[in-house]
C-alpha cells in the first residue's frame, strides 16, 4: 500500500451515492470521526448496498490534535469505562494491518522523572566530573543528613491533563508577585500521575551543608539508576525517577498516519465519501429530529505538480478556505448525524460544555539515528522557584516533545488557523536540550500547536459518547489528552449505538451526553 493512504480523495459537493440508503453523516475528520466511519463499515449490520457514510471536514484530515498529538497509548489512561477496550483494539488493528510499518505502532516503556537543569547545577557537575577525571577520584560517598527525595506513582487524588507548553510556578506567590506565566487549572496533565514530585525541594540548608548540587544528583543516581538503555538522557541531572508502565501497558503510534490509514480502510468499501466543507447549522423538523444540515463548501487552491498539472485529490496540497459569502448547501437525506468536531463542537451546539486547551509541541530529529523507545514525563527544575514539565516521546525517527496547555486564546475558526507561538516551542526545545545531548545536537523539525477538546464538567473527565436529547443527533467528543488512546473504542461504540441502538462492548451510561447539556440549543 505504501503511503498512498495519506492522500484521500475528496469532493466539495454531495454525491448521489446516498440515494435510497441509510445516510449517516459524520461531522469532523479527526481520529474520532475516522474511527467511527471505519467501525461502522466493519459492523455486521452494515452493507454498502443499504448504507452510506459522508464525512464532512472543514479543512483537512487530522488537521488538529489528531495530527499533532504525541500518540501515547496506555492501559491506565482514563476513563476506565473504555480504556481497556480501546487499548486492546489498538493492538488488534496493528496485528491486522501491520501497524508497525503503516503507522509506527510499537510497545514502549513510560517513565516519570525529576531532573535539575539549573545552569549552576550543570556547571557544578561538569566541574566536579572534570576534577574527578583528572584526579582519578571515585564518586563521592553519601553524606550524613542527605535526604533523597522520592515520589509515588498513581496518586488517586491527582487530576489528569493534556499536553502543551507553559512554565509551572513553584508556588502561588509567583502569581501574587505579578508573574505573567499562565497555568490552566481546569485541565488534566499526564504529570499528575506522579504525586507531588519533588515539591519537597525545600530541605533546610543544614541538611545539605557542604554538598554541591552536582554531588547531590550523583548520590541519588547511585541508589536509583535509570534503565541502562535510556541512554539519551543526562542521567547525572536526574534526581529521581519511576516507571509508569512497561511494554505490557504502554504503546505508541503516529496519530497522523493512523488517522489517514483508518480512513483509507473505511473508504475502500466504497460506502464512504469525504466532503470538504464547514458545517454552519443543523435543522430540526417538526418532530424535533435533526435530519438535515447546511455547510459552506471548502475552496481548494491547488498547487501544481512537477509536470505542471493541477492536483485536486490530495487534501495536503494547496490552501483550503471557506467562502463565507457563498450560499450554504443543504443536505436533507440524513438519517443520523454524528458530531465529532473536538473543541469546535460547541460552535454548533451552544450548550455543549466542551472547550479547547491549546497545546504546543515540537518534533526533533535526534543526532543519533534512533533513540531507545521511551515515553518520558519530566519535571525539570529550571530555577529556584520554577519547574518546567515537558513530555518526550521517542518515535522511530524523531522525538516528539510537548508540555502543559494554556487557555490564553480562544478557539480559532479552524484547525488551520491555530496560532503557533514560536517562543513556546523554542522554550520546549531549550529545556529538553539541557536534559538530552542527543536532542541538543539534533535538528528541530516542526513547531506546531493544536486545541484539545476538554469537557468542562466537574463530575466527569469525558468524553461524551452517544445520542443527545435531540433524536438522531449524536456526539463523540471531549476526549481531552486521551483522544488518540480512546479513538478505536469510541468508534466501535458509536457504530453499535448507530446501528444497534445501544453500546454493547462497554458500559458507558456515565458518558451519556444527555446528562450534561441540552442539544436543542443550536447555533
Amino acid at each position: 500500500m505504501g503511503e498512498d493512504f495519506m492522500h484521500p480523495p475528496f469532493q466539495t459537493y454531495p454525491s448521489k451515492n446516498s440515494e435510497g440508503k441509510k445516510h449517516i453523516v459524520i461531522v469532523g475528520g479527526g481520529i474520532i470521526g475516522c474511527c467511527t466511519a471505519y467501525y461502522l463499515t466493519q459492523h455486521p449490520s452494515f452493507s454498502p448496498s443499504t448504507h452510506h457514510i459522508t464525512i464532512i471536514e472543514s479543512r483537512r484530515i487530522a488537521g488538529g490534535a489528531s495530527g499533532k498529538a504525541g500518540g501515547l497509548l496506555a492501559s491506565w489512561a482514563f476513563p476506565h469505562q473504555i480504556v481497556p477496550l480501546s487499548f486492546q483494539l489498538h493492538q488488534e488493528l496493528s496485528d491486522e494491518y501491520d501497524g508497525e510499518n503503516n503507522w509506527d505502532y510499537r510497545r514502549l516503556t513510560t517513565v516519570s522523572l525529576e531532573a535539575d537543569v539549573r545552569e549552576e547545577v550543570i556547571e557544578n557537575y561538569e566541574r566536579l566530573s572534570k576534577k574527578a577525571y583528572n584526579l582519578n577520584v571515585p564518586p563521592p560517598k553519601k553524606r550524613p543528613g542527605y535526604i533523597s527525595n522520592k515520589f509515588n506513582i498513581g496518586d488517586s487524588n491527582s487530576s489528569l491533563s493534556s499536553s502543551g507548553s507553559s512554565l509551572k510556578n513553584d508556588s502561588a506567590s509567583n502569581e501574587e508577585e505579578g508573574s505573567d506565566i499562565h497555568v490552566s487549572s481546569s485541565v488534566p496533565s499526564l504529570h499528575s500521575l506522579t504525586n507531588e514530585r519533588m515539591r519537597s525541594h525545600t530541605n533546610s540548608a543544614s541538611d545539605l551543608d557542604s554538598v554541591s548540587p552536582a554531588e547531590q544528583l550523583r548520590e541519588t543516581n547511585i541508589h536509583n539508576p535509570l534503565p541502562a538503555d535510556l541512554d539519551w538522557i543526562r542521567r547525572e541531572l536526574v534526581n529521581d525517577w519511576s516507571s509508569l508502565g512497561g511494554t505490557d501497558t504502554t504503546a505508541q503510534l503516529h496519530p497522523y498516519k493512523f488517522t489517514h490509514f483508518i480512513l483509507s480502510k473505511a473508504m475502500e468499501t466504497g460506502a464512504v465519501d469525504l466532503l470538504l466543507g464547514k458545517v454552519v447549522g443543523l435543522k430540526c423538523d417538526e418532530m424535533d429530529c435533526v435530519h438535515s444540515l447546511k455547510y459552506l463548501p471548502s475552496v481548494v487552491k491547488n498547487r501544481r505538480n512537477s509536470r505542471g498539472h493541477a492536483e485536486n485529490s490530495d487534501i495536503k496540497l494547496g490552501t483550503i478556505f471557506n467562502d463565507e459569502n457563498a450560499k450554504p448547501i443543504e443536505i436533507n437525506d440524513i438519517q443520523q448525524i454524528v458530531l465529532s468536531m473536538g473543541p469546535w463542537t460547541s460552535n454548533i451546539l451552544k450548550d455543549c460544555p466542551i472547550s479547547g486547551l491549546r497545546a504546543h509541541s515540537v518534533t526533533i530529529k535526534p543526532s543519533e539515528k534512533t533513540v531507545s523507545p521511551y515515553a518520558i514525563l519530566a519535571e525539570l527544575k529550571v530555577n529556584d522557584r520554577e519547574f518546567f514539565s515537558p513530555e518526550m516521546y521517542a518515535r522511530k525517527d524523531e522525538v516528539y516533545v510537548c508540555g502543559e496547555g494554556d487557555t490564553l486564546v480562544n478557539i480559532p475558526e479552524s484547525s488551520d488557523d491555530v496560532e503557533v507561538v514560536s517562543e513556546k516551542c523554542d522554550e520546549l526545545y531549550h529545556y529538553v536540550s539541557k536534559l538530552s545531548p542527543t536532542l541538543s545536537k539534533g535538528h528541530l523539525l516542526r513547531k506546531q500547536a493544536c486545541f484539545l477538546p476538554v469537557l468542562n464538567v466537574p463530575t466527569s473527565s469525558g468524553p461524551l459518547i452517544g445520542e443527545t436529547n435531540v433524536k438522531d443527533l449524536y456526539i463523540a467528543s471531549g476526549h481531552s489528552c486521551w483522544g488518540i488512546n480512546n479513538a478505536p473504542a469510541t468508534g466501535k461504540l458509536m457504530a453499535e449505538i448507530l446501528l444497534d441502538g445501544e453500546a454493547t462492548s462497554a458500559e458507558i451510561s456515565s458518558l451519556d451526553p444527555k446528562l450534561y447539556f441540552d442539544a436543542t440549543i443550536l447555533s
